[in-house]
C-alpha cells in the first residue's frame, strides 16, 4: 500500500482485532497482516502501548509446555475503539468526496456558478 499506517491507525486496528476476543501477538500480527503490511517487531510497541494507556491487559495462559501471553480489550479501550472507528468513518468519508470530485449537478451550476 502506498499510503504510511500512522500510530493510531495500527492502534485501531489492534483494538478492532481485541474487541473479537482474546489473543496473543502473533495471531493479531497475522490478521492485520490480512489488510496492512504490519511486522511483529512494529505490533509489540503498539500492544505495549495499548496496555500502558489501560486500553488493553495481557494475561498468560499455558500453551504447549510454556506461557502464552494474551491480550484483552478493556472498557476503557473499548470506547476508544468507538471512538477511532466514528473518526476513522469521517476521515474516510471526507477523503472519498475528494477523491469522486463534485456530482454533474455540481459541475453545471451547483453552489458557486456564475
Amino acid at each position: 500500500m502506498a499510503f504510511k499506517i500512522e500510530s493510531s491507525l495500527l492502534d485501531a486496528c489492534a483494538l478492532a482485532i481485541l474487541h473479537r476476543g482474546d489473543t496473543y501477538g502473533y495471531e493479531i500480527t497475522q490478521e492485520m497482516k490480512k489488510s496492512i503490511v504490519v511486522s511483529e517487531s512494529t505490533l509489540y510497541p503498539v500492544l505495549r502501548r495499548l496496555q500502558k494507556e489501560g486500553l488493553c491487559r495481557t494475561y498468560d495462559k499455558p500453551y504447549q509446555g510454556r506461557n502464552r501471553r494474551y491480550y484483552q480489550i478493556t472498557p476503557k479501550g473499548e470506547e476508544q475503539l468507538r471512538d477511532y472507528t466514528k473518526q476513522w468513518n469521517d476521515y474516510r468519508n471526507a477523503i472519498q468526496r475528494l477523491l469522486d470530485g463534485p456530482k454533474e449537478k455540481e459541475k453545471k451550476g451547483g453552489v458557486g456558478s456564475e
